[in-house]
């Protein structure tokens, strides 16, 4: 694996690294990561990161829900063992819908949520045992951390970040994954 190196600049407030991420982006730095220790509203269209397309997996996670719910009562209820309950007779899964309208909604939020935890810990590269990338402790409590690559232009970015409002400069090499 190929070394590179990066500046990781460190605000203690959100307000100034927010506009210290315009600046930064303004200047045509590329802004490799920000680590936070709470979402800052407005960060990820300042950072320019394309919208996330989470919430198409949950709407398509929710039909999977709906159709295995629809398939499971009309084979369980209907085909296999039918019962008349309350006066209801079993001739076809239309005439029993609204009784099973519960669990429809039931399994198409269970199907929805389950599958977007276990999409989100993938997405995110997040499985149990997995050493942490947080280069500084700091940013689990109250400090922000900026991270930019240098590509020959260290003094240029030193004096920006300055600029902006960092606390702490830190020049280091970060292992390539």
């Amino acid at each position: 694996m190929e070394a590179s190196k990066v500046i990781h600049a460190i605000y203690t407030d959100d307000d100034v690294l927010m506009s210290a991420v315009k600046r930064v982006k303004a200047e045509k730095h590329h802004i490799e990561e920000v680590y936070t220790p709470f979402p800052v509203h407005g960060l990820d269209k300042a950072m320019g990161l394309e919208p996330t397309r989470i919430a198409i997996a949950s709407f398509i996670y929710g039909c999977i829900g709906l159709t295995v719910a629809i398939v499971m009562m009309n084979f369980i209820m209907i085909q296999d063992w039918p019962q008349n309950i309350g006066g209801k007779p079993s001739f076809s899964y239309l005439e029993n819908m609204p009784a099973f309208v519960p669990i429809m909604f039931e399994l198409t939020v269970f199907f929805a949520a389950h599958l977007m935890v276990i999409t989100f810990y993938l997405r995110s590269r997040m499985w149990p045992f997995k050493k942490a990338e947080n280069p500084d402790k700091r940013t689990t409590d109250d400090h922000f951390l900026m991270e930019i690559a240098i590509h020959g232009n260290e003094k240029e970015l030193e004096s920006l970040l300055k600029e902006t409002g960092a606390v702490e400069l830190n020049i280091v090499e970060k292992e390539a994954h």
